[in-house]
């Protein structure tokens, strides 16, 4: 990978991390297998092809996205878990 891509991945796996954290937030306070349930999992998945063709990045770099994400999204969740017990 040219030194000319590290930062726009560094923004990309931000923008999939630090995007998720508010929706797992809120995911975890809606009935699971709900819409909002569902909505809030998939609602980052349009930015982040954008954000991911912006840049000029293949779909190698969905899974590294992918696992960002849903970091983003359990971190999100223990962070209400801990905010109402």
């Amino acid at each position: 990978m040219p030194d000319t891509h590290v930062l726009p991945l560094i923004i990309l796996l931000l923008i999939a991390f630090a995007g998720n954290l508010p929706l797992g937030y809120l995911r975890e306070n809606a009935p699971k297998y709900s819409l909002r349930w569902m909505l809030y999992i998939h609602a980052s998945i349009p930015l982040l092809i954008v954000v991911r063709q912006f840049y000029g990045f293949s779909w190698h770099w969905i899974p590294a996205t992918l696992a960002c994400a849903v970091i983003g999204q359990m971190l999100g969740g223990w962070m209400w878990r801990r905010t109402h017990p």
